[in-house]
């Protein structure tokens, strides 16, 4: 018989600032970041994805945004957020993206995230 463990592999997260937790940032696994990308290569228009994709699919060792491509991507994520082909669990990602992005973009502050091994 067999049995699944408990206790599973830790995953690498991407940590990003202006999140909602006690130290304003947010965490999501690259597996629900690499799902999303593909959410969003189906649903956004191709002239828009760019961006998005890019970031989604090949968040690289970390990175920033200056607050006007924070408020741009923030646009797009909330648009694939509300898209109806995009399930419940992706579609809390990108709301919770778009919301650290819009934090970061109405402060006047850039975006960022960084990756946490496990």
């Amino acid at each position: 018989m067999t049995r699944k463990h408990a206790i599973n592999d830790a995953e690498a997260h991407v940590v990003t600032s202006h999140g909602s937790d006690f130290f304003g940032e947010d965490r999501h696994t690259l597996k629900s970041l690499t799902s999303l990308a593909g959410y969003a290569e189906g649903c956004l228009l191709y002239d828009e994805r760019g961006p998005v994709v890019l970031l989604l699919s090949n968040p690289g060792e970390g990175g920033t945004m200056t607050p006007s491509q924070a408020a741009e991507v923030s646009a797009l994520l909330l648009k694939l957020a509300r898209h109806r082909f995009v399930r419940a669990k992706e579609s809390a990602v990108a709301h919770a993206l778009a919301e650290a992005a819009t934090r970061a973009a109405d402060s006047g502050e850039p975006w960022e995230w960084r990756i946490e091994a496990a």
